[in-house]
């Protein structure tokens, strides 16, 4: 799959304006056996799909002299690669199209683009990066009227923020966009203000506040990998107030609609800090084994968020020297990635196992009760409840 993807994009880079013509004959020789290579691994795997794709639009794009043939079939195979967690293959699928692109591409495509690119740089916390990019995203949306793509690049920047562990930054800047997507009549750049508002709040310890801004996200989201995203935050939230039977049920949903890798991967890791919360050894053991068959394709900060919410298990059924050697591997992923928020919130948890060691010497103190303060919080509670039906 890797040469085939290789074939491909050799082949479109063909098309680059910096380089010279190539003939009629030469281009059809290289397609001709590029397609026959790709063609078989349209059977093997969905990959094979895409990167048949990308070869055959070069050669639409090549046959009819316009490079923006092959916009969408290099988007669509970026955001399948990122997806499966490829990141830096995404990015060369994205530097590719922007390469060969360059100024005949669509203003739609020119923009979009440089969003994903940003997507993926943030994801692989490169927040300047991340931020040039959507920066430039933003300037072409304004320049040709995108009033929804210009807001998507000022979200993405206040998530490089939020990324960065300037909370209050963060939910200043979401909470302006959330004004103008209402203004603008926007409906998906609200939910994602929405939802990035209650990520902020919840990152600064107030999840009981965070959770009716991710819930108002869920339901204004249309597509599912957005809604799937933000029920699995609520989950996480439903838990840090107590409420470890919606969080379970919100988690159980993401996982039995199967999003993406990525969202699959945190909602397991929370339904074992769920069993263990409740301490369910068999539970927590069942789900920490569907979560290690998927570690080789954790990114860091999963993979870190995994050893850390194991070691913060087996810390609650008294084995604090195995909670130690895996909160030490938490780090050690944390800080080798560069995920500083991660190592503060690791390291805080590591200088009180000293305290829960003592506490495991007499009794395990019970779960708490959920505390609903709110009608807004009862609400959620309730509505997850029939969501699961």
């Amino acid at each position: 799959m890797g040469q085939g993807a290789f074939l491909a994009l050799r082949l479109v880079d063909l098309l680059a304006p910096d380089r010279d013509p190539v003939s009629q004959d030469a281009f059809h020789y290289q397609w001709v056996a590029t397609d026959r290579f790709c063609g078989e691994l349209r059977a093997a795997a969905a990959e094979g799909v895409h990167v048949h794709r990308v070869a055959a639009s070069a050669s639409d794009a090549h046959r009819l002299s316009d490079p923006r043939f092959i916009g969408s079939a290099l988007l669509v195979y970026a955001l399948y690669l990122e997806d499966a967690m490829h990141l830096e293959e995404a990015l060369d699928v994205l530097r590719t199209l922007v390469q060969v692109g360059g100024m005949r591409l669509s203003s739609s495509d020119a923009v979009a683009v440089r969003l994903r690119i940003a997507r993926v740089h943030r994801k692989l916390n490169r927040f300047d990066e991340a931020e040039a990019a959507y920066a430039e995203a933003g300037e072409l949306a304004a320049t040709v009227g995108d009033r929804y793509s210009e807001l998507l690049s000022r979200i993405g920047r206040a998530n490089s923020v939020l990324g960065r562990g300037n909370l209050a930054e963060a939910e200043r800047s979401m909470r302006s966009i959330l004004v103008e997507a209402r203004a603008a009549g926007q409906r998906d750049a609200e939910a994602r203000a929405e939802h990035g508002i209650g990520v902020a709040l919840h990152h600064k310890g107030q999840p009981a506040d965070a959770i009716p801004h991710v819930w108002r996200g869920f339901e204004l989201f249309e597509d599912e990998e957005s809604r799937l995203r933000a029920l699995s935050d609520i989950g996480v939230m439903l838990l840090a107030v107590g409420d470890c039977v919606g969080a379970e049920r919100a988690l159980s949903e993401v996982v039995r609609h199967g999003g993406t890798r990525d969202s699959t991967s945190n909602a397991m890791i929370e339904l074992m800090h769920c069993a263990a919360y409740r301490r369910d050894r068999v539970g927590f053991a069942r789900w920490r084994e569907r979560c290690e068959q998927r570690l080789a394709e954790m990114p860091p900060n999963i993979l870190a968020d995994f050893y850390l919410k194991q070691g913060i298990g087996q810390a609650r059924f008294g084995h604090p020297r195995r909670a130690q050697a895996l909160l030490a591997e938490a780090l050690r992923t944390a800080t080798a990635a560069g995920l500083h928020e991660v190592e503060f919130r690791i390291e805080r948890i590591k200088n009180g196992l000293a305290d829960c060691e003592r506490l495991v010497q007499w009794e395990l103190p019970e779960p708490a009760e959920p505390e609903f303060d709110t009608a807004e919080l009862r609400e959620v509670s309730a509505a997850l409840a029939q969501l699961g039906g």
